[in-house]
């Protein structure tokens, strides 16, 4: 059965790979981001089933207006999906104030928005799905360089877990999900603030697609889980990093 999907973040990458994939299969798309001509052009190519919102995701005012829009076109929401997001390249000794303010605002502030938004219309309705896409980075510092960027992730692993944790016992049919996926080919990198030196070797598995990270959200949707990390390997580090964090770091700085 056809659903009803919010895409944050939906103008590159995995966000509009994403929306190439449900629409292609029959879902309705809704694509949120900044660059309005982008999404547009992406909506005109999706087709009919495809609606584009111009949404900054850091004012609550536009996600409230996004959530208001796709539900005047489409009568309803299904999944919302919080994909927006943005990196920095700084190591923890020199980040700025600012610099901590801005990836708060975009990479935790705009999926709580989302979340806060969509809420009330998935308890009237008494389902629906939140999808939070973080990072691995989130879980194992695989990359110091990240450090403002990672923090923030984590930061969004704790609202997730707790609104899932709020929702089980009341309302058992909204589902909240974490996507972690690893490094991805994408121009997310490119579009970091300070940009993006060589990562260390030895952070992580081999680097996904953003078809590939698609097509492990796509799944999600339709067998919902807690959480998952989208390149299956990534999961056994995570393991080993919290069976013994001394030991792991210790061989991780024994590689760099």
């Amino acid at each position: 059965m056809a659903k009803t999907i919010v895409i944050t973040g939906a103008s590159s990458g995995i966000g509009a790979a994403l929306a190439e994939q449900l629409a292609e299969r029959g879902d309705q798309v809704v694509l949120a981001a900044r660059s309005k001509d982008t999404i547009e052009s992406l909506a005109q190519r999706l087709g009919a089933h495809a609606l584009a919102v111009q949404t900054d995701v850091t004012v609550r005012r536009e996600v409230e207006r996004l959530r208001d829009r796709a539900i005047d076109v489409f009568g309803h929401i299904d999944v919302w999906i919080n994909n927006a997001g943005r990196g920095m390249s700084k190591l923890v000794a020199e980040l700025t104030d600012d610099e901590i303010d801005d990836m708060i605002t975009v990479n935790v502030k705009s999926a709580l928005y989302g979340m806060q938004a969509v809420l009330p219309h998935f308890k009237d309705r008494g389902a629906g799905q939140i999808i939070n896409i973080s990072s691995f980075l989130s879980r194992v510092p695989m990359a110091s360089i990240r450090s403002a960027y990672s923090a923030s992730k984590a930061a969004l692993n704790s609202l997730t877990a707790n609104l899932r944790m709020d929702l089980a016992a009341t309302h058992p049919n909204i589902h909240v999900s974490l996507v972690m996926p690893g490094l991805v080919s994408t121009e997310f990198a490119q579009h970091a603030v300070y940009g993006t030196p060589p990562i260390p070797p030895g952070a992580g598995a081999p680097s996904q697609t953003a078809e590939a990270v698609a097509a492990a959200i796509t799944a999600v949707i339709d067998h919902p889980v807690a959480e998952i990390y989208t390149n299956p390997p990534l999961a056994g580090f995570a393991r080993k990093y919290f069976e013994d964090v001394e030991a792991f770091e210790a061989g991780m700085r024994g590689r760099s």
